[in-house]
């Protein structure tokens, strides 16, 4: 049984359809990347399985489990918990409160501590900063503090939008072990929309495309880079042919 299953899902925001019969499946303690270029619906799915926006249509299982009505906070006591893309940080509390504040459900005290210094190793900027006001830290630096807090939740399932964001390419580099540890120290899945794709294959065991809110492919991540689809859509075969040599924009 998949710890998270999508089930043909249909959401969109007012008259605005944005995903369409939309299913995927994530097992325990895999990392799964959902690819595509601007527009595809990539973030609005995220929103859908973290509880912020509701489908019109279809369902969300987790852990066997019909969550699909449950708001973001009832899902984030279950496990399940969302890191948006766009740097949201508490800007008047500290980096240290913003730590604690991912940590608000849970109980046991000391573990949180440990967490806390788990997550300043991995971001040791934030060690340093750990005083500060987090609207005084810099982009990428908001960026380190918005995963770090997520992480600081124990999630079951951890969803990503664009991570990577702002981040200098050493960060990215050490974003990728960072990803693959927290499978290993939480026990936890990934679900991940990323941008820089390099960062996405490196780190993912399966893979889903997505255009105009459909799910256009899937499979291993081997097979999706041997797919035409893949190449013509995310890699931008077609569009080099097409636009002087021009890749297509892999965003979200």
């Amino acid at each position: 049984m998949s710890l998270l299953a999508v089930e043909h899902v249909d959401t969109g925001y007012g008259p605005v359809a944005v995903n369409r019969d939309v299913s995927l499946a994530v097992g325990q303690n895999e990392i799964v990347t959902i690819l595509g270029p601007n527009g595809a619906g990539k973030t609005t799915l995220l929103r859908s399985i973290a509880g912020l926006v509701k489908p019109r249509r279809g369902a969300v299982t987790f852990d066997g489990r019909d969550v699909t009505a449950l708001h973001a906070d009832e899902k984030a006591t279950l496990g399940v918990v969302m890191v948006p893309e766009g740097r949201h940080v508490f800007a008047d509390m500290s980096v240290r409160e913003n730590l604690l504040l991912g940590a608000y459900c849970r109980k046991d005290r000391d573990a949180i501590e440990a967490d806390i210094a788990l997550m300043e190793s991995y971001f040791t900027i934030l060690a340093k900063k750990r005083g500060a006001k987090a609207g005084t830290l810099s982009g990428g630096q908001q960026q380190m503090l918005a995963i770090a807090r997520g992480l600081m939740a124990r999630p079951r399932i951890l969803l990503l939008d664009e991570p990577s964001l702002g981040l200098s390419p050493l960060l990215v580099s050490d974003l990728q072990g960072i990803i693959l540890d927290v499978r290993e120290k939480f026990r936890a899945a990934v679900l991940l929309v990323e941008q820089n794709a390099g960062l996405a294959l490196s780190v993912a065991e399966q893979g889903y495309l997505m255009n105009s809110g459909r799910i256009v492919a899937s499979g291993s991540i081997e097979e999706l880079q041997q797919s035409s689809v893949m190449q013509e859509l995310y890699l931008g075969k077609r569009a080099q042919q097409n636009h002087g040599g021009k890749p297509l924009n892999a965003g979200s």
